[in-house]
C-alpha cells in the first residue's frame, strides 16, 4: 500500500469518527454542556499522555501564548457545547450541516484578523452558504425546535470559526496535539463547575459513552487527521472533511432512524457544494501558485 493511500485511509478514518461524534449528543440524555465537559477533559488527558509518550515539551514560549491558548480554549468551549446543544434541539443533520456554514464567518473574519482581501467569490460563496440554510428552516419561529437547533448550531458555526482563526496563529508555533491539550484543557476547567451546579450525573453506560467520545471521537480522531496530513495534501483533507456532515448524517439514519427532510437534503445539498467547489477551487489556486515559483 502506498503512502498516499495510507494517508486517505487514516483521513476518512478520522472524518467518520468527526461525524459519528454528534450521535452522543442523542444517545446521551445530558444537558450539551455535561458531556462537553467530560468529552474534553477525556480528550486532554489522552493528549497529555501521548505528549507525554512522544517526549514533545508542554512549554510554550512566553506568557502571551498561555493567554492566547485560554481565550482559545474557551472559545471551544463555546463550539462543542452549541453544537451538541443545535442536535439536541433539532438533528444530528441540522447540527452539522449549520457547522459546515463555518466559512461563511471565515470569509468576513479573515479580512479583519490578518488583513487580507475580502474577494468577491468568497462573498459570494457566503450569500450561497446563508441561503442554503435558509432553505433548511421550516419557519422561522423561536419557539420552533428546529429554528432552535439552527440558531445554536449557527453560533457554533460563528465560534468554531474564531477558534480556526486563531489556531491558524497557534500553528505558526507550534504542534496540532499540544494547541488542542491546552485548549481542551482550558475548556475542563472553565467547565468543571458544572459538576457543582448541574443535578442530572453521568452513571453506568452514559459514563462508558463519555470515555468513548473523548476518547476515539475526539483525541484519537484529531490525532488520526493530524497523521494523515503527513501523506497527503492540506488541500485533500479541505475536501475530505466537507464530508464529516455526509457521514454523520447517513449514522444518523442508521443507528437514530432520523430522515432528513427534503428541506435539510436540499440546503444541505447547496452548502455542501459550496464548500466542496471552495476547497477545489482552492487546491487549484495553491497548484498553480507552486508551479509559478
Amino acid at each position: 500500500m502506498t503512502r498516499e493511500k495510507t494517508g486517505l485511509i487514516t483521513l476518512h478514518t478520522a472524518v467518520l469518527l468527526m461525524g459519528l461524534a454528534g450521535l452522543f449528543a442523542k444517545w446521551l440524555h445530558l444537558p450539551s454542556i455535561v458531556i462537553v465537559l467530560w468529552r474534553v477533559l477525556f480528550s486532554c488527558l489522552f493528549l497529555l499522555i501521548l505528549l507525554k509518550v512522544k517526549k514533545d515539551s508542554l512549554k510554550l514560549r512566553c506568557r502571551r501564548d498561555y493567554l492566547f491558548l485560554i481565550a482559545a480554549g474557551a472559545v471551544l468551549a463555546v463550539h462543542w457545547t452549541t453544537f451538541m446543544q443545535s442536535i439536541q434541539s433539532a438533528t444530528v443533520a441540522v447540527g452539522t450541516l449549520t457547522f459546515s456554514t463555518f466559512p461563511l464567518f471565515v470569509t468576513f473574519l479573515e479580512p479583519i484578523l490578518f488583513k487580507e482581501k475580502l474577494r468577491a467569490g468568497n462573498v459570494l460563496s457566503a450569500v450561497v452558504m446563508l441561503a442554503g440554510v435558509g432553505i433548511i428552516v421550516p419557519r422561522f419561529e423561536l419557539g420552533n425546535s428546529m429554528t432552535q437547533g439552527i440558531l445554536w448550531g449557527m453560533a457554533g458555526s460563528l465560534s468554531y470559526a474564531v477558534l480556526s482563526l486563531m489556531n491558524r496563529k497557534c500553528m505558526e508555533k507550534y504542534s496540532s496535539i499540544l494547541t488542542a491539550f491546552y485548549e481542551q484543557a482550558t475548556a475542563s476547567i472553565l467547565l468543571l463547575p458544572v459538576l457543582f451546579f448541574n443535578k442530572e450525573k453521568a452513571q453506568g453506560k452514559e459514563f462508558l459513552l463519555l470515555l468513548l467520545l473523548g476518547v476515539l471521537f475526539t483525541a484519537v480522531a484529531h490525532t488520526l487527521y493530524i497523521e494523515s496530513l503527513k501523506y497527503v495534501k492540506v488541500q485533500t483533507a479541505g475536501i475530505v472533511s466537507g464530508l464529516e456532515s455526509v457521514y454523520g448524517i447517513v449514522a444518523a439514519f442508521l443507528f437514530l432512524k432520523e430522515a432528513p427532510t427534503a428541506r435539510e437534503l436540499i440546503g444541505g445539498g447547496i452548502i455542501l457544494g459550496v464548500v466542496f467547489y471552495t476547497s477545489i477551487v482552492s487546491a487549484r489556486k495553491n497548484a498553480d501558485g507552486l508551479k509559478g515559483k
